[in-house]
């Protein structure tokens, strides 16, 4: 029995599947900051959350007095969950996705479900940050587009 174990080789990719890739991984690590912003530094109410309630932030305190300490726990669970939903897709930017055609379909739904919805929802409720929010929503959109056209070879 050899000792010596043999690596796969790894197709060189194209361009196209390059430039995919860097941009579902510059996703990915926003979406992994983002977690951390929401579990280490995001305050329980945003001057636009007090701005949508429409009471003054000492009248929030004084009618529900545990409500910041409580978002306070619900954004670390939701960072939680974001930064875990960015490592999935720095691991399918960097290593899975040519190898299905279903990774393929697997970012673009994740995409929909994060990203996307959360520009959506940010621009319904008329965010401080909507216009910002529209970056990783680009970075996704246009990766998916450089690793489907990659996929079909045009």
């Amino acid at each position: 029995m050899n000792s010596r174990t043999v690596q796969p080789t790894v197709p060189a990719l194209n361009r196209r599947q390059r430039v995919a890739r860097t941009l579902i991984t510059l996703n990915g690590l926003w979406i992994v900051g983002l977690g951390l912003y929401f579990i280490f530094v995001r305050p329980a109410l945003l001057p636009e959350d007090v701005r949508y309630i429409g009471l003054e932030p000492a009248a929030i305190r004084a009618q529900l007095p545990g409500l910041e300490r409580w978002l306070g726990h619900v954004f670390i669970v939701m960072g939680g969950f974001m930064a875990g939903a960015g490592v999935l897709t720095l691991h399918l930017a960097r290593s899975a996705l040519w190898e299905r055609p279903s990774t393929l379909v697997t970012v673009a739904v994740s995409g929909a479900l994060t990203v996307a919805l959360m520009s959506a929802v940010n621009f319904a409720i008329d965010s401080d940050f909507r216009w910002v929010l529209l970056l990783p929503v680009g970075l996704w959109a246009a990766g998916l587009g450089f690793a489907s056209s990659a996929r079909q070879g045009t």
